[in-house]
């Protein structure tokens, strides 16, 4: 009885499919921000086919500026969670920036801008040191530290405003220009963003640290056998994002020009949702500067889009919780595929 065997290298039946099925699934995991660029599209068209008013100038105007300071956020953010953990006080520290900078000028309107930039960049440097601090010295999981302190920075916050609240009236108008300010119909709001997103997302790809980041998140053992100063550079990265939710914070009120005790409410978990459906790992490791502000342009969209054809805006948690989970669910497959391959490849190497 003759005993048939496959060659070395010879394909079974049915490898064709499954090459054909991986080559898709490679193509859409490599190209994922293109597919996020394209439901964008995708979302404008349909909305602005319900009503045209979508897309005139004054709604795209606020659309990106809207989008803008939520993707400043996300530049910090998706740093933290390269490096495996999570910055939950981003919108506490963007509100209690805002305070801050709104009761200095109800007190004094003719107080220097770039100073009241540099105390809201102060305040977020503190919250980020604080967060990091506490993170890689105690060795305490991110998401309870960062819970912890999103109520604490939201109490002093509470304790400092009372009921007050800065009005229009308090902010010098050259403040205000700011938040409502164009260049050729371009708001300022969103020149800011493009060229903080194109700095970060240069940063990334040139120097060595923020490189170290990714390491760090996809093995930090690995990581530290090879050199790298994991704690370091996961403090940094916390560093960063409260330094960046500080200035947003200042940014924020020139565009809302009101604040109170509530001002960023909310922001931490829409950051989150919006920089995973751009792209980034939520097991760390993996995702993209671009890509973050990609979803955070689609989320911010699509929530606009829910109001223009009339969807409760009771909706709008329900609807970011569900995009959340399906990138969740994507970023997971996409893990455990990437493993199974890399575990076949070195069994292939081995024999």
């Amino acid at each position: 009885m003759s005993v048939a065997t496959q060659a070395p290298g010879a394909q079974l039946p049915g490898d064709d499919k499954a090459q054909r099925s991986n080559w898709l699934v490679d193509l859409f995991v490599e190209y994922r921000s293109i597919g996020v660029l394209l439901v964008l599209v995708i979302v404008v068209v349909l909305t602005s086919i319900d009503n045209y008013r979508f897309v005139s100038v004054t709604s795209l105007q606020q659309l990106v500026s809207g989008a803008a300071i939520i993707a400043l956020l996300g530049i910090g953010e998706t740093l933290v969670m390269v490096t495996g953990n999570y910055d939950l006080t981003v919108g506490s520290v963007l509100g209690l920036s805002a305070y801050a900078v709104g009761d200095i000028f109800q007190h004094n309107q003719h107080f220097p801008i770039p100073l009241v930039f540099l105390i809201a960049l102060g305040i977020g440097l503190a919250c980020g040191i604080v967060n990091g601090a506490v993170v890689t010295m105690a060795r305490v999981p991110s998401v309870v530290v960062t819970l912890g302190m999103l109520y604490v920075i939201r109490g002093i916050d509470a304790v400092w405003a009372g009921g007050n609240e800065v009005g229009a009236a308090s902010l010098p108008g050259r403040f205000v220009e700011i938040g409502y300010g164009t260049i050729a119909d371009v708001p300022y709001l969103a020149l800011i963003a493009v060229v903080a997103v194109g700095i970060a997302a240069l940063a990334v790809r040139t120097y060595r640290t923020p490189r170290e980041f990714y390491a760090t998140g996809s093995n930090p053992v690995a990581a530290e056998l090879a050199g790298v100063p994991v704690r370091k550079r996961v403090f940094t990265a916390f560093v960063i994002s409260g330094a960046i939710a500080g200035v947003a914070g200042a940014l924020w009120l020139s565009y809302f020009a009101t604040v109170d005790s509530t001002a960023g409410s909310g922001y931490e978990f829409l950051t989150l949702a919006a920089i995973v459906v751009g792209g980034v790992s939520v097991f760390g490791g993996s995702g993209s500067i671009i890509g973050a502000a990609l979803g955070v342009l689609l989320v911010n969209t699509m929530d606009s889009a829910l109001v223009v054809v009339k969807v409760s805006s009771s909706w709008d948690e329900a609807f970011q919780g569900a995009l959340l989970l399906a990138a969740i669910v994507f970023n997971r497959f996409v893990t455990v595929r990437r493993t199974r391959e890399l575990r076949t490849r070195n069994m292939s190497h081995v024999k």
